[in-house]
């Protein structure tokens, strides 16, 4: 059995983080990713759980196919629960794919920086075991090894999302500017036409009493 662990800091808020997060996949650092499918969501006492299928492709060397078989496409199971009040986000995988022979659990820790709050910490441990098949420590060392290589490629994801998210706001926020700009201009065209015809109005209400006086004194 090996155990790896990592901890890694983001530079956003923790809310920016989780929301990408569930927007993690696809990207473009994690081609190995090929989707991933809501079984199951619901809230329970304010906590969001939710459990996916993630589909993947592995890629293991020759020499394990006639250990361990082969597969196009590999699955495994992710379920997670998100704390708003708490600010923590737990996601916790394991693999179903080759599971006779291999076990995969991986948990990863989305929390607020204890020191800035501007930040968010990231703990992610994975526990891999082989039985079964010979070499297996080698085998264990390989899976690790990868891991730790799709781990540095899955941030570089989440900030590629982060990223896409904040391009997003920006857009967002330029649109509301331009409408409401376009607003208030159009509200001070109207206030000025209902000015103009007021005061058209009032010239001829003028005109009329003028005409009127001049009559009544004629008469």
């Amino acid at each position: 059995m090996k155990i790896w662990t990592s901890e890694h800091i983001f530079n956003h808020p923790w809310e920016t983080v989780t929301q990408a997060a569930w927007r993690k996949y696809p990207n473009p650092m994690t081609p190995s990713i090929i989707g991933t499918d809501v079984v199951e969501r619901k809230v329970v006492d304010g906590v969001l759980h939710t459990h996916r299928l993630v589909q993947s492709k592995w890629y293991f060397p020759k020499w394990t196919h006639a250990l361990i078989g082969t597969a196009k496409t590999c699955f495994a199971s992710e379920r997670s629960t998100v704390d708003p009040e708490r600010k923590q986000m737990v996601l916790k995988t394991n693999n179903l794919t080759f599971c006779r022979n291999i076990s995969v659990d991986e948990v990863l820790y989305y929390e607020p920086h204890p020191t800035d709050a501007g930040k968010t910490l990231l703990k992610q441990e994975a526990t891999v075991t082989v039985y079964g098949v010979p070499l297996s420590h080698y085998m264990e060392d390989i899976l690790t090894s990868t891991i730790s290589t799709n781990a540095g490629k899955g941030r570089q994801g989440l900030e590629w999302v982060i990223g896409r998210i904040n391009t997003e706001v920006k857009g967002i926020a330029e649109s509301a500017a331009r409408g409401t700009d376009e607003l208030i201009h159009n509200t001070r065209r109207s206030i000025d036409e209902v000015t103009e015809s007021a005061r058209k109005g009032m010239d001829e209400i003028s005109v009329q009493a003028v005409k009127a006086a001049k009559a009544m004194h004629i008469t």
